[in-house]
């Protein structure tokens, strides 16, 4: 008795196997989370550092060249770029896939604090904050009111919303834009200044010392304490006015006799609009490692709370909700896989004409589907939208097995036999190809889940949750569909008019099919070299077809990035930012907007477009971005480009193209060397948009200082640096307290003072060479002169290395593969030595990760490969299976060939189609299984010659094949006729395997055949020899036991 008999003849086993794994894959999907994509432990590391009023020149040489060569030592650090700006030094780590970012963090950290003595004394201590990849909003709240300031909605927002929100649970940090906490202003009058006799430093040093935080200790007495509170810092602006500044024998000065003291905003350089009016944006980041869904979902519930305890005349509106695409992109994935399972179930009952046989393959749906869901809790992973899409693909896949085990019973109880020992004979015959079939697909999918970097970690849950499900399938094909095929079928049901109609059309079928088999055998090579077009086809194919990382999601966001001259001030981002805003006001489709000026940089107007949900526009987002930029363009004094979201997990957000072009020279042959790469981009047609961040537009003055009559004077270069600091930067010099918080002091020049040099030179600073102190101010014009000149915003490093960023957008069916290509030639022609490039963002996944598929697919042919040779016993058996890879390879790649020219957005070569050419390995090599294997028992056991064994194998086999071809094929139609959020990743795989399948399956049918009569081995010679060896096992053995 075989091990496939126990089942069919213990009918309580089979069942308690089953009961067994719906138990268990129930309770498992209860604990398994939900989220959009698997988590990747992609993070960045900011290390941000102040040094107010420092250009940036100085900044990159004092503050970030330090720090950055500290923590380039550190371990697990994929690259490292560096912005130096005006009075901000800013580093950013990018950390390495599969390095702990917390391990990081901390040497980070360590290495930071190792060169703190190594910094200026006036810059602030660097602030280290580690951060996930993408770290963008997932619910942005908008607040506006008519009657509150920025600085009060900031300090509500701060002070009573932050904590209530972060207290929900979930959540990293609250994001918020357009923040202007209070400051108090200090506002000096140089005029009165001048006739007090009072300079800038002295006056940033008189408010520093009397206005401090300090600590008094306790009076501890003999039986009490008493804690000292001395109030040494002040919290009302009137109490600075009437601060003494300087005081001699007949003159007291105060405070409000020299300057303006007004309780106002730090930042002035910045500002918000929603919907056209002036907002702060509060923008909740939720922990890459928990559920957006869940956590998103109690914020928004809590939202009728924070309405109810707004202060009056406050508002607050939903701004952006991503999770509205996660759960509308779950929502058609559950409703595809609904679908799915009923057409499967239909064309099962087509194929079969009795609705108690499609029960046996129709119940391998949804026992694999449950069981699998035992497999990924005990694997930690999750319900997202790759592992539903694993389980939609599963559908076709789980009942192959079971529509084998079934059809090869169902054949023998039509032949005549009783449902019991038809169970027995066709269970024992194709026990071996059902197990080597879900060996096949287990053994394909193997490298996905083995694979490095990112696309290893994003389809790791994808492969190992479908070879769960087909590995469940197996299980249920080898112990419970024999068992109920015994039971459920019986000879009356094949007497039914629609199963004998059934029956007569694939009679029909089979010998139409068996005759034109036999014309082809009999031209042989006329096939064979149609085989060899075929392979051909595929290479031409192949190289003909567009590439790309990911086909863009219709994600219902899109964001804009406009760039002003560097010289640029919040009047000029104001005034751009409502043109900015008026043109996105023209698309259809628009829901809301907002627009960011100078939030995301000095010079940078940003603007989120957010659209009505799918349901309600008729506008694809990849139209409304086309229409965008061609409004944006049109902008003058801007430079814009349109960004849309990425389409997968830990992918930065910025453009789709992002080249950087690194040196130890200066920046001005840089700055040469990117203009010249842009002028060749724009001049190729196939970008709208390409930009370096390198511009040399920023006025700068130097200041040349008369060390000589200073040093007569009396005037150190500190002095000189400290005036200049009191009176331009805008650092603060301490705190003072107002409702329980801390906010910065901050004396500056009001904007008025400050719009010329004449204004600076008119700045006096006290002389040691005079005897009368009212008398020994010298204006700074007498000891400088000033010189201006164009200069960068910004200073950048990329892995230590001066460097310029190109960012470009391609032109409207150009992909991110194409684009690249051409960048990489024009940088590649105009590059001298000295010089090297290399990609960020989304383009540097693209670059390590584009061809990363083809890796696992060629792991996967040769994994078959072995595996099948294992089981065949011959090198030449798999080789005959493996032909019909390229069969469908060829039919796959046809539709993405042809498509791109009809502007079809998933005809090209992504990660996605690259996921399902490696599928269709396993699925067109379970079709030659079918018909090796059964050629093979045939040649062995019905002593057949090889043509007969192949001609009546399949023959015999034409039905299962169809049938689990079909199961397939329509399993998948809804992935292909999907639309809405996140469609264009599904249409992809859908379209792959569906063609692939049809048009392999055809070519199969009949070059398969052919292929083993030229190569699969004569078995009646085997068979002999088999005999013959077992003779000499049988003597060796009896002579052993004779001893």
């Amino acid at each position: 008795m075989r091990l496939i008999d126990i089942f069919i003849r213990r009918p309580v086993l089979s069942l308690s196997i089953s009961f067994m794994i719906i138990v268990v894959g129930v309770g498992s999907f209860f604990g398994l989370q939900i989220r959009q994509y698997p988590y990747i432990d992609s993070a960045t590391i900011t290390v941000t550092t102040s040094y107010p009023g420092a250009n940036p020149a100085t900044i990159q040489a004092f503050v970030t060249r330090p720090i950055e060569s500290a923590v380039g030592s550190s371990k697990g650090i994929d690259y490292m770029t560096s912005e130096s700006a005006l009075g901000t030094s800013t580093i950013t780590v990018y950390v390495k896939l599969g390095y702990n970012s917390n391990d990081v963090l901390s040497e980070v950290v360590q290495n930071v604090n190792s060169v703190l003595n190594k910094l200026p004394k006036d810059a602030y201590s660097p602030a280290i904050k580690l951060n996930p990849a993408d770290n963008f909003p997932s619910l942005i709240l908008a607040f506006t009111s008519k009657t509150m300031s920025t600085s009060e909605i900031s300090a509500y927002i701060n002070s009573e919303l932050t904590p209530k929100l972060l207290a929900q649970g979930g959540l990293s940090e609250i994001d918020v834009w357009g923040n202007k906490p209070y400051a108090m202003r200090i506002y000096p009058n140089k005029s009165r200044m001048a006739e007090y006799g009072i300079t800038p430093g002295e006056l940033s040093q008189a408010i520093e010392s009397n206005s401090l935080v300090s600590a008094g200790g306790q009076i501890q007495g003999p039986y009490l304490n008493y804690t000292l509170n001395p109030e040494t810092s002040m919290s009302k602006a009137q109490d600075y006015e009437n601060l003494i500044i300087k005081k001699s024998d007949n003159q007291v000065v105060r405070l409000k006799d020299v300057a303006k003291v007004e309780l106002g905003a730090q930042d002035y350089n910045s500002s918000v609009y929603f919907d056209g009016k002036n907002a702060v944006l509060a923008g909740a980041v939720v922990s890459p490692e928990e559920n957006p869904l869940s956590v998103v979902a109690n914020l928004v519930k809590e939202l009728p709370n924070i309405k109810a305890a707004l202060p009056n005349g406050l508002d607050v509106n939903i701004a952006y909700n991503s999770t509205l695409y996660i759960e509308s992109s779950i929502e058609e994935v559950i409703h595809t896989l609904v679908e799915a399972i009923i057409i499967v179930s239909v064309v099962m009952f087509l194929f079969l004409g009795s609705l108690r046989a499609i029960v046996v393959p129709v119940i391998a749906i949804p026992l694999s589907i449950i069981g699998s869901f035992f497999l990924m809790s005990m694997m930690g992973f999750s319900i997202n939208l790759l592992t539903l899409l694993a389980m939609i693909l599963a559908i076709g896949l789980v009942v192959d097995d079971a529509i084998v085990v079934l059809e090869n019973i169902y054949r023998h109880i039509e032949e005549g036999m009783d449902p019991f020992p038809a169970a027995i004979k066709g269970a024992r015959e194709i026990a071996n190809p059902v197990i080597l079939m879900t060996l096949t697909l287990l053994v394909v999918y193997a490298p996905i889940g083995m694979m490095g970097g990112f696309t290893g970690q994003l389809f790791t849950e994808f492969a190992y949750s479908l070879a769960g499900a087909v590995l469940i399938s197996g299980v249920v094909a080898y112990t419970l569909s024999p068992m109920m095929c015994s039971k459920v079928l019986n000879r009356q049901m094949m007497s039914t008019k629609l199963v004998k109609f059934v029956d007569s059309v694939f009679s029909k079928l089979t010998a139409k099919y068996k005759a034109l088999l036999i014309f082809v055998l009999d031209i042989k090579p006329a096939i064979a070299i149609m085989g060899v077009i075929v392979l051909i086809s595929c290479f031409i194919m192949g190289t003909g077809i567009k590439s790309e990382l990911a086909p863009t999601e219709d994600q219902g966001f899109i964001a804009v990035m406009g760039q002003t001259p560097s010289s640029a001030n919040i009047n000029y981002l104001e005034a751009f930012g409502k043109e900015l805003n008026k043109s996105l006001d023209e698309i259809p489709g628009k829901q809301d907007t907002f627009i960011l000026n100078g939030v995301m940089g000095s010079n940078v107007i940003f603007g989120g477009f957010i659209m009505q949900p799918w349901d309600d526009r008729k506008i694809l987002q990849q139209k409304a971005a086309n229409l965008i930029q061609s409004k944006v363009t049109e902008l003058p004094g801007i430079q814009t480009y349109v960004q849309q979201m990425p389409s997968l997990p830990g992918i930065p957000r910025g453009a789709p193209i992002s080249i950087v072009i690194q040196s130890v020279n200066d920046y001005e042959a840089i700055n040469d060397i990117t203009n010249k790469v842009i002028d060749k981009m724009m001049k190729s047609g196939l970008f709208v948009f390409a930009q370096s961040d390198l511009k040399f537009d920023n006025p700068i003055v130097d200041i040349d200082i008369d060390r000589e009559k200073a040093g007569i004077l009396g005037i150190t270069m500190a002095d000189i640096a400290k005036t200049l600091g009191s009176s331009y930067a805008g650092g603060y010099i301490n705190y003072f307290f107002l409702r329980g918080y801390s906010f910065q002091v901050i004396p500056q020049l009001a904007r008025n003072e400050m719009l010329t040099q004449e204004q600076l030179g008119n700045i006096f600073i006290r002389s040691d060479d005079a005897s009368d102190l009212f008398n020994s101010e010298v204006p700074l014009s007498a000891l400088m002169t000033f010189k201006t000149k164009g200069q960068p915003l910004t200073q950048n490093t990329f892995q230590q290395l001066n460097s310029a960023t190109i960012s470009a957008v391609m032109s409207p069916g150009v992909t991110q593969g194409q684009a690249i290509d051409y960048v990489k030639s024009a940088v590649r022609d105009e590059l001298p030595a000295g010089f090297s490039y290399n990609f960020s963002g989304s383009a540097r996944q693209y670059v390590e990760n584009g061809s990363t598929m083809m890796v696992a697919f060629a792991f996967a042919i040769v994994l078959i490969f072995l595996a099948l040779s294992a089981q065949f016993e011959s090198f030449r058996d798999s080789l005959v299976i493996l032909v019909t890879i390229p069969m469908a390879i060829s039919g796959a790649l046809i539709p993405l060939y042809f498509g791109q020219y009809i502007g079809a957005n998933w005809a090209s070569l992504n990660i996605y189609t690259q996921l399902g050419l490696v599928t269709l390995i396993g699925l067109i090599s379970k079709q030659g299984i079918m018909v090796v294997e059964f050629a093979n028992h045939l040649q062995k056991h019905e002593r057949l010659n090889k043509y007969d064994a192949i001609v009546t194998s399949s023959s015999q086999r034409l039905r299962p094949i169809l049938m689990t071809v079909s199961a397939m094929v329509v399993g998948v139609i809804p992935l292909v006729t999907s639309s809405g959020a996140g469609a264009v990743s599904r249409n992809c795989i859908g379209v792959v395997i569906s063609s692939g399948l049809v048009v392999g399956a055809i070519f199969s049918l009949f070059v398969l055949p052919v292929v083993y009569m030229y190569i699969a081995s004569d078995k009646s010679k085997s068979v002999e020899l088999d005999i013959e060896q077992q003779k000499i096992v049988d003597e060796l053995s009896e002579n052993d036991s004779s001893h």
